[in-house]
């Protein structure tokens, strides 16, 4: 009987919660990489029910999806407002301490 769980089922698992999906954002946020970032939020729509459910939810198409949600996507503000909204996550934005 296997007693182990793989990475990527564990953390698809953990992100079906939108706490826990809007927490991992947060993290990966924190490196400054768009393209960590989008492939991020892509990791929490396979979670929450796949690109084809997203792609019905925003009313886009699932290869424009898939392209905006690589590595190397570029969306506009707005569009990763949007998905996010589906899954209940929203963009905030924080005070940093002064280096002062």
């Amino acid at each position: 009987m296997k007693r182990t769980v793989s990475h990527r089922s564990y953390l698809f698992k953990q992100l079906s919660k939108s706490a826990e999906a809007a927490a991992y954002l947060n993290s990966v946020s924190e490196d400054n990489d768009i393209g960590s970032l989008m492939k991020a939020v892509r990791n929490v729509a396979t979670a929450q029910g796949g690109i084809g459910a997203l792609a019905k939810a925003t009313k886009m198409s699932r290869t424009s999806l898939y392209k905006i949600l690589s590595h190397s996507g570029n969306p506009e503000f707005f569009t990763v407002k949007n998905i996010l909204a589906v899954y209940g996550i929203r963009i905030g934005f924080l005070v940093t301490p002064s280096s002062r």
